[in-house]
């Protein structure tokens, strides 16, 4: 058993990993982002009861660029106190268990190959879509996270008049609608004619998104995820009407797209971080 743990902006998961499923999972919002000390000793606080099952170690998935080997994180999302956090060897010290960190997304990617709906490719894209977008990419069944932990920031690159992940995540509806995409989730649901089109839209922009994907990478398959994947069937019609524009039509008509199905999914990826001991110069599944 390996104790998970899924590390966001806002809030903090923590489980133990046991054949392939999570149990005695704790979540709560994080508090005092601002002060290092106060964040890291919430932390600290929620695996503390953990340990005290028969564990090999801990994983643990964080929104930054990670310095995978020395397990250092890097202007964490939205937590502006961690600009700088060697986690492992905080971690390692203080429960006495090895330790491996990794990025979140990447650590959602590795949990759909492992776990979810991924399990069945060797080249595989996990597409997370909340306040931002990124992505885990696995080739020929290895993790490629690039030499700083990189790979995968499709959102930053630059699209029309800012950059993709302005207008193919959740930010998108507060930016350009001046609402929220739950907001306009629900709105949609409703049968709203002003938010089933902020959805299309949307959709032409995530398809967007998709192409660089498949250009890039040409997985064999897609796995979406994200609280914005809830919304998935308003914008999935628009979302593929952009295809017919892609250069390559046989490589559209191969490449599976699947929404995740496992809300615990990223908690298994960054559990398995310790059986795989993944490294950032991407290391066999």
């Amino acid at each position: 058993m390996n104790i998970g743990i899924d590390l966001g902006g806002t809030k903090i998961q923590v489980g133990i990993e046991h054949e392939g499923k999570i149990i005695h999972k704790t979540k709560a919002l994080l508090k005092e982002k601002d002060n290092l000390q106060s964040t890291l000793n919430q932390v600290i606080k929620f695996i503390e009861p953990l340990t005290a099952y028969d564990v090999d170690g801990i994983g643990i998935g964080v929104p930054s660029v990670v310095d995978v080997k020395k397990g250092i994180v890097y202007n964490v999302t939205n937590i502006p106190s961690w600009t700088k956090v060697a986690l492992k060897d905080i971690l390692e010290k203080e429960f006495n268990l090895p330790v491996f960190v990794n990025n979140d997304v990447n650590c959602f990617a590795i949990g759909e190959y492992k776990f979810g709906m991924g399990k069945n490719y060797s080249n595989m894209v996990g597409m997370s879509i909340g306040t931002g977008l990124g992505s885990g990419i696995i080739i020929e069944d290895k993790l490629y996270a690039g030499v700083n932990c990189g790979a995968g920031e499709i959102g930053l690159l630059p699209y029309l008049e800012h950059n993709i992940e302005y207008y193919a995540s959740g930010n998108f509806f507060s930016a350009e609608y001046q609402t929220t995409a739950l907001d306009a989730f629900t709105a949609a649901k409703n049968g709203d004619k002003e938010a089933l089109a902020q959805w299309h839209t949307f959709g032409k922009h995530f398809g967007a998104a998709v192409q660089v994907v498949m250009y890039t990478y040409d997985p064999e398959a897609i796995v979406i995820g994200g609280s914005v994947a809830n919304a998935f069937p308003f914008f999935e019609e628009a979302m593929r009407a952009t295809f017919s524009n892609y250069i390559y039509p046989e490589s559209v008509k191969k490449l599976k797209i699947h929404l995740t199905k496992n809300a615990d999914i990223a908690l298994l990826g960054a559990a398995a971080l310790v059986d795989l001991s993944i490294k950032h110069t991407s290391k066999a599944l």
